[in-house]
């Protein structure tokens, strides 16, 4: 069962590296047809900007997974690095079921807005582009970054308090 999860994880894992590096190029793609139109052709593409910025949007929310899978999402752990291993670990369990319970609260809070942008039919004003797949991009990344902590919890226990730092430990 266990092995089954990490393998859907890493599945799932695999999909967003995939889907990142796509919209990665994409991004890039627009970006250096919009260069080449602005100076070679003197007309620039109006939308290109929006587009941009929804699937930049769409990368850092996507790749929230990855860095809650890996331990690194952005925490202050001085005091917590100085505790002896039995209360660092507890501590450590505690803040990450603290990060999976606040994506899913932060999900949960998202959605009506989500939910309300696809009803109206409401659209970007360059590109037209309906407003609910950059901003339904926050739901889906919170809620794939709680599932991926919580599988690694799961798999793996919690990770160190400093990735870095643990590398030489072991």
């Amino acid at each position: 069962m266990i092995k089954r999860l990490e393998r859907g994880a890493q599945g799932v894992m695999h999909v967003i590296r995939i889907a990142s590096g796509v919209l990665l190029v994409g991004s890039v793609a627009v970006n250096f047809a919009n260069i080449i139109g602005r100076y070679f052709l003197s007309v620039s593409i109006p939308w290109a900007e929006e587009v941009m910025l929804f699937l930049m949007i769409a990368c850092v929310f996507l790749n929230c997974g990855l860095v809650g899978w890996s331990g690194r999402q952005i925490r202050m752990d001085a005091f917590v690095s100085l505790l002896p291993p039995r209360p660092r670990a507890i501590v450590e369990l505690v803040c990450e079921l603290v990060v999976v319970a606040t994506c899913l609260v932060l999900a949960a809070l998202a959605w009506p807005v989500v939910s309300m942008l696809a009803e109206l039919d409401e659209r970007s004003e360059a590109a037209n582009i309906p407003l609910v797949l950059p901003q339904g991009m926050m739901p889906i990344g919170f809620l794939i970054m709680a599932f991926l902590i919580a599988i690694r919890l799961l798999v793996r226990g919690v990770a160190p308090a400093d990735p870095i730092a643990s590398r030489s430990e072991h």
